[in-house]
């Protein structure tokens, strides 16, 4: 599919508005469906279509992009009683960028394909500046005609875009992702606890690390947050407490032996119960040095 081609997109988040944008900005005619039109006002201002339903959005679309919570809501969203299922024609390609579980993800790609309609999970990474700047990494999963015939439309919100195998890949690869980084932020905060209760300047012990094989974006980005005490969510931690479940599931479902995975998951939600979920992720940190003894 090529611009002009019409595009809907449902879910007007911080990262869902940002794509819409970048979608829009690449030539395509845009359709936004949202719970709240109010998030959706400046895209309509710039030329966008409103659709008041995920039914509505999809009739007559090439391309149906959703960008929302949590796998019920995907799932409301594609088969609900205004559902994207009820609007969208056969042949249809529907890419969801939300990050779900990776078994559901393959349901609903097998449901969808029932009625002729091609399902793509798309999670992705770069956070909300990512978004905006349409440099996101998406980890696909799905089938690869369908793939193809929406790439210019991955091309308009992501920068580096892997078809990693059949529906549900995306989000295996997207738990890996979020594994990863929480594992590290872990790491991270205790070494950083660890410096300046042995009396070092973390603020030195970070720069120096940085010149070494510990560099990361982990400790380049989060650290300096832990640091700075500055918790302005980019990416708030009840969502990487989300994402963390649903990385331990992953794990359990494959059979693996995963005592980091189950170490940070379970930190996550020790973030949260602090009263941390609204703060950025990286309030990880700030656990950590309390549960140290460290007062700032």
């Amino acid at each position: 599919m090529t611009p002009p081609a019409r595009v809907a997109f449902i879910g007007m988040g911080v990262m869902g508005a940002a794509m819409a944008a970048n979608v829009m900005k690449a030539g395509f005619a845009l359709t936004v469906a949202s719970r709240s039109k109010a998030k959706a006002e400046a895209l309509i201002a710039a030329g966008a279509e409103w659709a008041p339903t995920a039914q509505d959005a999809a009739d007559g679309a090439a391309c149906v992009c959703l960008c929302v919570p949590d796998t019920p809501d995907v799932e409301q969203v594609l088969f609900g009683e205004e559902g994207v299922i009820h609007g969208a024609a056969p042949g249809t390609v529907v890419i969801d960028f939300s990050t779900i579980a990776a078994g559901a993800a393959a349901d609903f790609a097998r449901r969808m394909a029932e009625r002729g309609v091609i399902l793509l999970d798309s999670p992705v990474s770069g956070g909300p500046q990512g978004a905006i700047d349409g440099t996101l990494t998406c980890m696909v999963g799905g089938d690869g005609a369908g793939f193809s015939a929406a790439r210019q439309v991955f091309d308009a919100v992501g920068k580096t875009i892997t078809l990693l195998g059949p529906a549900g890949s995306g989000q295996i690869c997207k738990s890996a992702n979020q594994l990863i980084i929480t594992s590290a932020m872990q790491a991270v905060a205790e070494a950083l606890a660890m410096g300046r209760k042995a009396g070092l300047d973390p603020m030195l012990m970070r720069q120096a690390l940085l010149g070494g094989s510990a560099r990361s974006f982990v400790l380049e980005n989060h650290a300096k947050r832990m640091l700075d005490r500055s918790f302005k969510p980019g990416f708030r931690a009840e969502l990487m407490r989300k994402d963390m479940r649903l990385a331990l599931g992953a794990v359990r479902e494959n059979g693996v032996f995963a005592p980091a995975t189950a170490l940070a998951a379970q930190m996550m939600e020790a973030v949260v119960n602090s009263g941390r979920g609204g703060d950025d992720c990286a309030s990880l940190g700030a656990l950590v040095a309390e549960l140290s003894g460290l007062r700032d």
